[in-house]
């Protein structure tokens, strides 16, 4: 029996999206995370898929057609500032429709049992991203246009999406507050950007009790996100009996993060993802689709995905 590897899904456009000198979103953290992976011999242990770019129906499932040309349009224009944090460049559109396209594929990849779980490990991030607007580094949402894909394309009826960026995933919970077959689940620094995931934000009409925000304030450590896990997080999944799961896998929570306060180490990503793995053996087949969002410190950065991916793997 040939065994089956974590497929990571990964473009080299994610390089080439240019957010200019300082700035904390960068292609340095791929750049780091290639290396890191290399000299701990975890890249051969997995499966390296090249995605192809997302269809633009697949975008406009979560994003208005007026607000894709805009990004398309800037880009082609040679790049600019969408915001005060987000930047477009030349390279920008093309490396977020691969982004997208990696995050649609890994979901194929992993419903159709090819592959026990993927990560997709690309740039720019998406959990900001509105339906209409460009936000905090990101411009399309990749984790809710592989959702919105994973219900239309593989006929699910109830998706997981577990945010533990260290910042709240406003644009993922905004495109899914209204809606019961996709929970989002957050645990987030606040006070903190964006400066939304209050507990009392649980959703509304069909979606109301759909949405599960988590605040820790800066200094937390691994215990209070441990309890998280045990008491909150891993109750609402079996409540909700997900046919797949997926994560918005920020690493800004770990104490070297410049942009936050929590002081997880390399291993605590590693203690989260197992928590996740064990809640998906026992309700989807085991099937996990991990996104990358943030983590801006590089050592800190390609420690904690080192602990996610060798537990991804089993080694």
């Amino acid at each position: 029996m040939v065994e089956k590897l974590t497929h990571i899904f990964y473009h080299p456009l994610s390089l080439e999206h240019d957010t200019g000198y300082g700035h904390p979103e960068r292609a340095d953290r791929i750049r780091a995370l290639l290396q890191h992976l290399e000299l701990t011999g975890l890249k051969e242990h997995c499966e390296w898929k090249t995605p192809e770019p997302a269809e633009l129906d697949s975008i406009l499932s979560n994003h208005g057609l007026s607000y894709i040309e805009t990004v398309r349009e800037l880009a082609e224009s040679g790049g600019g500032h969408f915001d005060a944090d987000t930047v477009i460049s030349e390279k920008s559109y093309e490396a977020a429709l691969r982004s997208s396209g990696a995050c649609i594929q890994a979901i194929d990849t992993v419903c159709q049992g090819e592959a026990p779980n993927a990560f997709c490990m690309n740039r720019p991030p998406g959990h900001h991203a509105r339906p209409y607007t460009a936000m905090g580094f990101c411009l399309y949402n990749t984790i809710a246009i592989g959702a919105r894909h994973a219900l239309k394309a593989h006929n699910l009826e109830r998706v997981f999406i577990f945010d533990w960026d260290v910042h709240h995933g406003n644009g993922t919970q905004e495109s899914f507050y209204e809606d019961a077959s996709v929970y989002f689940c957050s645990i987030h620094q606040s006070p903190l950007y964006p400066g939304t995931g209050h507990p009392s934000e649980t959703g509304v009409g069909r979606g109301e009790g759909s949405t599960l925000n988590l605040t820790v304030s800066s200094g937390t450590g691994r215990d209070v996100y441990e309890s998280f896990m045990t008491e909150r997080v891993l109750p609402a999944m079996r409540n909700f009996k997900p046919e797949l799961i997926m994560v918005s896998a920020g690493f800004d929570a770990h104490r070297r993060d410049p942009l936050a306060g929590v002081q997880l180490e390399d291993e605590d990503f590693g203690m989260l993802t197992r928590y996740v793995l064990e809640a998906a053996n026992d309700l989807c087949e085991g099937r996990v689709v991990s996104v990358l969002e943030g983590g801006y410190d590089l050592q800190g950065f390609s420690g904690g995905v080192e602990q996610h991916l060798k537990e991804m793997l089993a080694v």
